[in-house]
């Protein structure tokens, strides 16, 4: 008896240290010191909608924004996972592919614009990618605010510059952009 007082003593313990105290502890640090981040990294309309979160990818179709990289999931959260596609098997390289023949500008293709990454939600491209999507956002923008294209080349090229980082301060890789934020200024205050 006294052996199974002890375990369930333990059990006891361990569900309120594990459970409870811990998950608590951590949600009030979260909500104390990084709110923001701790409540999914929201962004919201002007009449307070969410419209998306600054940490999952979402699809954006049309010629005047930005378009991330393709995603395994759909950009579906509840369903993220790569496509787990090795480089030498025939269902990647067909659906390659088929994405490189929907690209219409010529050159060099920045690996991103055509590859899913590890959740296949990431939120950021490449500040190459971005470049080369940069003709077809300008041409699309120009035409809908009816301006010169280079003037809107010239301030879509300042507002990537602004907003592009290097992860870990240049340790972590190349310079990126986040898709959302790039779009929500093109779409809110660009002019």
């Amino acid at each position: 008896m006294r052996t199974l007082a002890k375990a369930l003593w333990l059990l006891f313990f361990s569900v309120l240290l594990c459970g409870v105290l811990y998950p608590l502890a951590l949600w009030l640090v979260g909500q104390t010191f990084f709110p923001f981040q701790a409540n999914g990294s929201l962004a919201h309309d002007a009449r307070g909608n969410t419209i998306g979160s600054y940490l999952i990818a979402q699809p954006f179709t049309g010629d005047g924004y930005f378009h991330p990289r393709p995603s395994a999931a759909s950009y579906n959260a509840a369903a993220s996972s790569a496509s787990n596609l090795a480089p030498s098997n025939p269902a990647l390289r067909a659906r390659v592919e088929a994405d490189l023949k929907q690209i219409t500008i010529k050159g060099e293709v920045p690996a991103d614009i055509v590859t899913t990454s590890s959740s296949g939600l990431d939120p950021h491209i490449t500040l190459q990618n971005a470049y080369y999507q940069l003709p077809r956002v300008v041409h699309a923008r120009a035409q809908a605010l009816h301006l010169p294209e280079e003037d809107v080349r010239e301030k879509i090229t300042k507002l990537l510059e602004q907003k592009a980082f290097a992860p870990l301060n240049g340790l972590g890789g190349e310079k990126i952009v986040n898709v959302l934020e790039l779009n929500l200024v093109l779409r809110d205050d660009l002019y």
